[in-house]
C-alpha cells in the first residue's frame, strides 16, 4: 500500500478509482449521509471513475443504483459492485457453465449466478455441485435445511459476505454472517467469501473499470478497510464525528510515549486533525 501523502493535492486527484461502500457511507438506514452526493459528483467532475462496492446481497446493482440516484446521487447500474456478483464469478472459475449452484438469498443472487452461465436451483434434490448464500428477509429453516444438506453431501459453498449485522433504521439486525453461522454450526464446513473483508469483491471491482491506483472508501475497519489492506490498495476510513476514537495510535507506545497518540475525537477542524496525525508520525 502506498504512503505517499502528496500534501495540497486532494486524494480523488491520486487514484485513477474510487471503490466507495455502500450503507453506512453513501446511505444510511435510506437516508443520504451528509456531503455524499457533493463528493461523488465532484470526483466524477474530474473523471475519476466511481464505483459503489456493496456486500449487500438483497438488491441487484439496478435496484441499488435506482436507489442511490433517487437520492440525488446519479448512479448507473454497471456503476455497482456487489457481493452476490462477486461470489458468482468465483463460482464460475470453479465449475462448469450449466452447473446447478443451490441458492440461499434473493431472485437477484439467482440472477447473478445466471449471469455467469450456472444454473440456479432452490433444492438439494437437484444435486448441486455448490451452495452460495446472501442475505434475504426471508431466508427460513427450510432454506437452510436444503443448504445444509447440499453441503453435508460435499457441496462447494461460497457465502457473499460475512457480516454478522445489518444496519437498519430500527437498528442492527442479524446479517449475513449471522445465518451462515447457523450453517457452520450445523455443517462443521465454512465457506469461502467472496464480499469484504476478503479482496474478491474488491479485486473484481477493479478489473471492471481497469484501475491500476484505486482508493477503498468506507466506514467500517472490519470490513471496508481489512478488505483494502488485503488487496493492497488504499484505503480512506469515512466515519462521522460521533463515532471516532477518542485518540489514535501506531501500537501501543501511545500508552506510555508522547507524541505517540493522538487525540481526534474533540477536534472538529480537518487541517488541525491532520496536522496533529503527521507530527505523531500517524500518515
Amino acid at each position: 500500500m502506498s504512503e505517499t501523502s502528496d500534501a495540497g493535492t486532494a486524494l480523488v486527484d491520486r487514484y485513477d478509482a474510487l471503490l466507495v461502500d455502500l450503507d453506512g457511507t453513501l446511505l444510511l438506514a435510506g437516508t443520504v449521509v451528509p456531503h455524499a452526493p457533493e463528493a461523488m459528483a465532484a470526483a466524477r467532475s474530474v473523471g475519476t471513475k466511481v464505483l459503489v462496492v456493496t456486500n449487500n446481497a438483497s438488491r441487484s446493482p439496478a435496484e441499488v443504483a435506482r436507489r442511490l440516484t433517487d437520492r440525488g446521487i446519479p448512479t448507473a447500474g454497471d456503476e455497482v459492485v456487489n457481493s452476490p456478483q462477486a461470489a458468482a464469478v468465483l463460482l464460475a472459475h470453479s465449475h462448469r457453465a450449466g452447473d446447478p449452484v443451490l441458492v440461499v438469498g434473493t431472485e437477484a443472487l439467482a440472477q447473478a449466478i445466471t449471469d455467469v452461465g450456472l444454473v440456479p436451483v432452490r433444492s438439494a434434490d437437484d444435486h448441486p455441485v455448490a451452495v452460495v448464500q446472501g442475505y434475504s428477509p426471508d431466508i427460513g429453516w427450510r432454506d437452510l435445511a436444503e443448504a445444509c444438506l447440499a453441503i453435508g453431501a460435499g457441496a462447494d459453498w461460497v457465502a457473499t459476505n460475512m457480516d454478522s449485522t445489518l444496519p437498519t433504521d430500527r437498528g442492527l439486525l442479524p446479517g449475513n454472517g449471522s445465518l451462515v453461522a447457523a450453517l457452520i454450526t450445523a455443517t462443521g464446513r465454512r465457506p469461502r467469501v467472496a464480499g469484504k473483508p476478503e479482496r474478491p469483491l474488491l479485486d473484481a471491482a477493479a478489473d471492471r473499470v481497469g484501475a491500476k491506483r484505486p482508493l477503498v472508501v468506507g466506514d467500517r475497519l472490519d470490513t471496508d478497510i481489512a478488505a483494502a489492506c488485503a488487496a493492497g490498495m488504499d484505503s480512506l476510513l469515512a466515519t462521522p464525528r460521533e463515532l471516532r476514537p477518542t485518540y489514535v495510535a501506531t501500537d501501543l507506545r501511545g500508552l506510555t510515549e508522547a507524541p505517540a497518540a493522538v487525540a481526534i475525537a474533540c477536534i472538529e477542524d480537518d487541517d488541525v486533525l491532520r496536522a496533529r496525525l503527521a507530527r505523531a508520525g500517524i500518515d
